[in-house]
């Protein structure tokens, strides 16, 4: 029989695989960190750095769920699959406000998504790099860094094609430097060529340590062994070129009537415009607050700054809105340096002309903006290819340009309220063009029609249309529009949505003034700004949507619904209740109407073509999760110290004992004695686990609560196995370093554990010494390995069948010793990490 010392070693000890590519944990960091570093190449696009944490997230996420489910052995199409679903629970969770529990995208949270995107691309489309980090443009980021992360994790990891991924992260340089008018960062180059080198590095590695255990290339392979990297090379190749071609087209500015863009987005010479058209649905998001005119000799009661009017209403489900029309055809133009100009309707000429001094800063587009009726306009204009076109009360250019300094001769005279009512007699003089009306949901006729049988004349029926729009009423100010609950967005708006910005109110008024019969049109243009020295400031805060209808010999009076809330909010005399005041800057729309809209909101609302639209909601206004994740995570990283700390400390211990440095007589160092104890020191990494999955929970907390109690679940219920292994494993070793009675029997239950989880349960059984040859034999067990398993199996049968005897006080280093063989020599696989058989297994009774 053989006894405890004579444990043998097989006569041909085969030598230990390492790690397959697609189940280790090098492959994916390494591929993450390939698509991050390349992402960097962003800063040359994007303004600021909010971007990095959207995609940091997403790379991890793809990057984690990769690896736990092809430790499972799941298929690689399964592992995609799950990949872009999380994902899409990311973008949901972040980007929406109707996703299933606000992380599931259904059909609500895939309209809205739709309208981010569009949002994104619209914003792409018209801004000069870097854009400002919207919340659309970082949606879109994260969606397209993250697919990236999936295509580059599958080549990388499941088809061990690293060298592959060099073009598709070529194709993420590739899109910001066709964007961008300049050389991107050096730096970004610098860490994407590190990263590229680094993942073929490892890759190189493994495939060095495989060699001898792999058949030769041409000898003896299979066809569809040697066919299989090609297939995925070439396929990585044409998505490249694809992919390419198709993301570097997006950034091409659209014609707007009589003029072309230059193909590098934004305006030709980098300044702000505004869109020729308004929606029913979308996000606004402006960006950042811009200076776009300064304007002086503009006095008396504040007046709109009009850049052009919309005439058309095109009741297109999704795509409603208002349109110039006759196709963007400017056909009644005349020139605008002419000594004077044709009438506005309205100015009948008995009132001295204003003289108002425009000076564009950073104002790039086909219009000029006026104020009131144009009689002419002096300075920067003459001699160059600017018309004025009376019909829709602007004044153009064939071509996008900047534009100098330039003087309006302007009529301000406004109408009275008694004047106005006594109007209507001229409104059959408007051309047919602004009544026309077709396609509007008859609910909305009929609330337009309630909302006026009380009013005997035009102008009292725009005016109570104008107080409809009121919180009262139900209808709130918002940077995006409600929910998509109809094809109709009109009617989704004025029925039952009733949130949104300036472009709905002024298109819903409009819509319902038609119905009406009464004249009206979409004015586009800018409130009256801010006082600053001498001049006002009018920036891209300041673009706006209103309301002009037709009052005869009146000419077009401008009526404002939207609910401003601040002081860039103004009535005008004939709409306020103190028509004798002069100062109605200071009072607001909200004064006249029954209630007041949410003060949250910004003030203005038309997107200038620089800054896009697209925001979500104020849903993340709140700052006490990330204040909280910020406190945990600073703890985290203190604890993590710890354990790093005192692990390097143990090593050393180690080192010095194996090099023969300390005799072993010798006491042991006490400076390598952890200071805090060693039961506190060995529940440490639990703790630093902990507190990174607070940190963790509430950073999403801020995104959604949802989108945390979901992600906290996930994480505890895929990680409860290895949680309880860990927890059970720590309890043992406490008692084995603290040399407790039950000591040898938690030695003896650890090392069985052990071995349940590397695959080779030891049957109940077997004797103590028949287990250690098992376990010796099928591990491989070093020297370091064998001496320990020796000591241990000494001390587990004194103290199974001796009396009284005292704890041998070589147990502890001795277990340590042989755990460290087993890692070295018997390697768990992840699956083994993950879901531990242990914990699985069932004893018997």
């Amino acid at each position: 029989m053989s006894t405890a010392t004579e444990l043998h070693t097989p006569t041909e000890r085969p030598v230990p695989q390492p790690t397959a590519w697609n189940s280790s944990v090098l492959a994916p960091v390494a591929a993450g960190a390939a698509t991050l570093c390349a992402s960097t190449s962003l800063t040359g696009v994007i303004t600021g750095w909010a971007w990095v944490g959207y995609i940091f997230v997403a790379i991890v996420l793809v990057a984690c769920t990769g690896l736990a489910l092809r430790s499972l052995r799941a298929p690689t199409i399964v592992v995609g699959f799950a990949q872009l679903l999380v994902l899409a629970f990311l973008v949901t969770g972040s980007f929406t406000t109707t996703g299933i529990l606000k992380i599931i995208p259904g059909p609500a949270a895939f309209g809205e998504l739709g309208d981010v995107i569009g949002a994104a691309a619209e914003q792409i489309r018209t801004t000069l790099p870097p854009a400002d980090a919207t919340p659309p443009l970082l949606a879109l980021t994260t969606m397209s860094i993250g697919l990236v992360a999936i295509l580059i994790d599958t080549l990388a990891v499941a088809a061990s094609a690293p060298a592959a991924t060099g073009l598709v992260l070529l194709c993420v340089y590739a899109v910001p430097a066709s964007l961008s008018d300049e050389m991107l960062p050096w730096w970004t180059f610098l860490l994407g060529a590190g990263a590229f080198a680094g993942l073929l590095a490892i890759d190189g590695n493994h495939r060095h340590r495989r060699w001898r255990n792999r058949d030769a290339p041409g000898l003896g392979n299979s066809p569809g062994t040697v066919a299989t990297p090609v297939a995925v090379v070439s396929l990585a190749l044409v998505l490249g070129l694809i992919v390419g071609t198709a993301v570097t087209g997006v950034g091409t500015v659209g014609a707007l009537p009589g003029g072309s863009g230059n193909g590098k987005g934004g305006n030709r010479t980098g300044g702000y415009g505004v869109a020729p058209f308004t929606k029913m649905r979308g996000l606004l998001d402006q960006g950042t607050n811009v200076e776009l005119f300064k304007v002086r000799g503009l006095v008396g009661p504040p007046r709109f700054l009009r850049a052009f009017t919309l005439d058309t209403y095109k009741p297109d489900g999704d795509d409603a809105g208002w349109r110039i029309g006759n196709d963007g055809k400017l056909d009644n133009r005349v020139r605008a340096d002419a000594p004077s100009l044709p009438p506005a309707p309205g100015d009948d000429g008995t009132t001295a002309g204003a003289q108002i001094d425009i000076e564009p800063t950073n104002w790039v587009d086909f219009w000029l903006p006026v104020v009131g009726q144009p009689r002419a306009i002096q300075g920067s204009v003459v001699g160059k290819d600017y018309f004025y076109d009376p019909a829709i009360g602007a004044v153009f250019s064939t071509t996008q340009a900047s534009s100098g300094p330039y003087t309006e001769i302007a009529s301000l005279k406004q109408p009275t309220k008694e004047e106005l009512r006594d109007a209507d007699a001229g409104a059959s003089q408007a051309p047919e063009t602004y009544t026309a009306i077709s396609g509007i949901n008859q609910d909305v006729v009929k609330l337009a029609r309630q909302i006026t049988e009380n009013a005997t004349n035009n102008f009292d029926k725009a005016a109570a249309l104008w107080r409809f729009f009121t919180e009262s009423n139900g209808f709130v100010y918002d940077t995006k529009t409600a929910p998509k609950s109809s094809p109709d967005g009109l009617a989704d708006f004025v029925l039952r949505g009733k949130r949104g910005f300036c472009e709905q109110f002024a298109s819903s008024m409009a819509v319902m003034l038609r119905s009406l019969g009464i004249p009206s049109r979409v004015a586009i243009g800018f409130t009256p700004g801010e006082q600053v020295a001498d001049y006002r400031a009018i920036t891209t805060k300041d673009a706006h949507a209103w309301v002009e209808v037709y009052f005869g010999d009146k000419g077009w009076v401008s009526f404002d619904p939207t609910p401003l809330s601040d002081s860039r909010g103004f009535v005008p005399p004939y709409l306020s209740s103190n028509p004798q005041s002069t100062d109605t800057a200071t009072q607001s729309p909200e004064d006249e109407k029954p209630s007041k809209a949410s003060s949250s909101a910004p003030a203005t609302g038309v997107p200038t073509t620089t800054s896009g639209a697209g925001t979500k909601s104020d849903d993340q206004g709140s700052t006490w999760p990330v204040i909280v994740a910020g406190i945990l995570g600073l703890l985290a990283l203190l604890v993590t110290g710890l354990v790093i700390f005192f692990a390097v400390r143990h090593i050393r211990s180690l080192e010095k004992k194996s090099s023969g440095q300390k005799k072993p007589d010798e006491p042991d160092d006490p400076d390598a004695k952890p200071p805090l104890g060693p039961q506190l020191t060995n529940w440490l990494p639990l703790a630093a686990a902990g507190l990174w999955l607070a940190a963790l929970g509430f950073l999403a907390a801020w995104l959604s609560i949802w989108f945390a109690v979901v992600l906290v679940l996930t994480v505890v219920l895929v990680g409860a196995p290895a949680l309880i292994r860990d927890f059970t494993r720590r309890r043992r070793l406490q008692a084995i370093s603290s040399l407790s009675p039950g000591a040898a029997d938690a030695a003896w239950q650890e090392l069985m554990a052990e071995c349940t989880d590397r695959g080779l349960p030891i049957p109940e059984s077997d004797t103590v010494r028949v287990a250690g040859q098992k376990l010796a034999q099928k591990h491989h067990l070093d020297d370091e390995g064998r001496e320990g398993l020796r000591t241990v199996i000494g001390v587990v049968e004194r103290s199974w069948y001796s009396d009284g005897s005292p704890m041998d006080p070589r147990l502890d280093p001795a277990f340590d010793g042989l755990r460290r063989s087993l890692r070295r020599n018997a390697p768990m696989s992840w699956k083994g990490k993950l879901f531990p058989k242990s914990i699985f297994r069932r004893k018997k009774p």
